[in-house]
């Protein structure tokens, strides 16, 4: 019936869509799709950063740990775009809560890559991943409520 009154309205839309424009437009997605594209995403990320970190062990396997582990972050990071969507997720990425955390995430992931390609600075590069690592957790628990609030507490009572 909603067809109907949208092919009746002059507002018909192109069924046809492909996989990125319903990834663009995610209500577009039902919420079994989404939840189902959500855990893929982050699965894949997840594997992704355990063989990068395999791969270090391996002659010249900080190139591809530096790699993988940077691939592995950003699926993870992309998965939650299928839950709420592409735009409020860049949105809520730069609420001023986390803006200062994902700034110095996107950095991370990038000067990772610029250190093992360019600079050839592999210590350089596991630093970044280390620095990736803690930015996106702490990006991460701005999510929850009150999370880094119980964090600081938590560091602070050990630190003093």
């Amino acid at each position: 019936m909603d067809k109907l009154r949208r092919v009746l309205s002059g507002q018909e839309e192109n069924e046809e869509l492909g996989l990125t424009a319903q990834v663009l437009d995610a209500s577009s997605l039902s919420y079994s799709t989404r939840v189902k594209w959500f855990f893929i995403c982050f699965a894949a990320g997840i594997l992704c950063s355990i063989l990068g970190t395999a791969l270090l062990f391996l002659p010249g396997g900080v190139k591809l740990f530096a790699v993988f582990y940077t691939l592995g972050n950003l699926s993870a990071l992309f998965s939650t775009c299928f839950l709420m969507g592409p735009l409020k997720q860049l949105k809520r990425m730069f609420e001023p809560t986390r803006l200062i955390a994902t700034i110095v995430m996107l950095l991370c992931l990038v000067l990772t890559l610029c250190a093992v390609f360019w600079w050839h600075k592999k210590g350089l590069a596991i630093i970044f991943c280390i620095l990736q690592f803690l930015a996106m957790t702490w990006y991460s628990i701005s999510y929850i409520p009150f999370a880094r609030d119980a964090v600081m507490k938590c560091f602070t009572t050990c630190l003093s």
